[in-house]
């Protein structure tokens, strides 16, 4: 009787949450290690199932960097990253198209509607809505530094984007971009997540990984910071308390919030049914990032 009690409230205070997010669209971004087992996978897809059955509208951007690796390596080719992109030649975009769209696109797609959803795959290979142009980094002396066919995006077509989701389609976008000529570029996934959700003005912005949020010390896990604001963010980030890779997917929801985001997420997809916790119960578990 204590456990029925218990769902009974959790649905309860579920019930406000579905009110004030139906219609709404959700991008979730999926990184790490949830896309390297099955089971993380589906779990994870379920909860997608769940969120578009109770009225959101979910778009995904996944990403693949720990799997293009895994191919390239049975290829021979040794990965190169210079200040945290992946060199990317004629080769390794091959690689990476293949990974991404043929495999983890294509998967989460089939998942989704043996889920009873209606997903459509959004790449390189089919209907593509990430433009980009390719770009060159920095260097302290004033040099562009060539980091072969990596993209920066400069357009998305939210105008599609938003169709499908009225329609009831869950959008699956990996993140192979197009350039003006039609080539391919290859563009980071949290960065994507984070325009197309600006593009699209979604209510949220939820980066799934397999960290447990923003840590103010990354040795102390109990260190967890649940809420912060840009000023907040920006001041950890002069800090070094927000280094590595944890920094794109600020940036990323920094970039969302600019956009016109109403608000972004953190959240550990390794914890089960994480996702819903973060929208559909007070405490969440991760680390929102607002305005103010």
């Amino acid at each position: 009787m204590d456990e029925a009690i218990t769902k009974s409230r959790a649905l309860i205070e579920a019930l406000s949450y579905i009110r004030q997010f139906k219609n709404r669209i959700v991008v979730v971004k999926l990184g790490g290690s949830l896309m390297e087992t099955d089971h993380t996978q589906k779990e994870l897809l379920r909860d997608v199932a769940f969120m578009a059955t109770v009225g959101i509208q979910p778009i995904l951007v996944h990403g693949g960097g720990k799997s293009i690796s895994a191919e390239m390596a049975k290829a021979g080719i040794e990965p190169q990253f210079i200040q945290g992109f992946r060199y990317t030649d004629e080769q390794t975009l091959t690689i990476a198209e293949h990974v991404l769209v043929n495999q983890i696109n294509k998967t989460i797609v089939e998942t989704l509607n043996d889920l009873g959803c209606q997903a459509m795959g959004l790449h390189s290979l089919s209907s593509c809505i990430l433009f980009a142009e390719q770009t060159r980094l920095d260097t302290e002396d004033g040099r562009k530094l060539d980091i072969g066919l990596v993209g920066k995006i400069n357009e998305v077509n939210g105008e599609l984007l938003n169709v499908l989701c009225k329609a009831g389609t869950i959008p699956v976008v990996a993140p192979i971009a197009r350039d003006r000529a039609g080539g391919k570029l290859n563009v980071n996934a949290d960065t994507a997540a984070g325009q197309i959700a600006a593009a699209v003005k979604a209510d949220k912005l939820v980066m799934m990984s397999d960290t447990h949020g923003i840590m103010a010390d990354q040795n102390d896990p109990d260190s967890h910071i649940s809420k912060l604001n840009e000023m907040e963010v920006q001041k950890h980030i002069d800090e070094g308390v927000i280094t590595g890779g944890m920094l794109p997917k600020v940036n990323a929801c920094l970039g969302a919030l600019q956009g016109g985001v109403g608000r972004t997420h953190i959240i550990d997809g390794s914890f089960m049914h994480s996702l819903l916790l973060e929208i559909y119960t007070d405490k969440g578990i991760g680390t929102l990032i607002t305005k103010e």
